[in-house]
């Protein structure tokens, strides 16, 4: 496992839009902006089950999360991993405290009472820190 280092920290503790590429069925690459932050040394994501980023990370766990620094686009860190776990327990709690975090709000707005909150943890297996 790599670690993040502590110079690029606040790159996954500020609300700084995430870019999470997956890889689709037919080896092609599939990215999608995402809230995401830290927990215990992994990434955190949060998605609605069914949706093609949820399917790709069940069906191939690997996963990479780029975050550029809005002040100086030149500083960025590039997560590779694998998907360590996903779960559904507790998975509305994470939507809801990525809100506050992006937001500024207490509950996840767009919050669809149909859908199943799935939250996925990526394990680093490579990291690269720049600027």
């Amino acid at each position: 496992m790599s670690s993040i280092p502590e110079s690029h920290v606040d790159l996954l503790e500020r609300p700084v839009l995430a870019m999470l590429a997956t890889v689709q069925p037919n080896g092609q690459p599939q990215v999608t902006p995402v809230w995401a932050d830290l927990d215990n040394g992994q990434v955190r994501v949060n998605t609605a089950a069914g949706r093609q980023k949820w399917k790709n990370m069940i069906a191939r766990p690997l996963a990479t999360i780029t975050v550029a620094d809005p002040d100086n686009p030149q500083r960025y860190i590039e997560i590779r991993g694998r998907i360590a776990r996903h779960t559904e327990e507790n998975g509305d709690e994470v939507i809801d405290k990525l809100a506050a975090d992006y937001l500024g709000v207490a509950s996840y707005p767009h919050r669809n009472p149909a859908e199943t909150r799935v939250t996925f943890y990526i394990e680093p297996t490579r990291v690269i820190a720049t600027g």
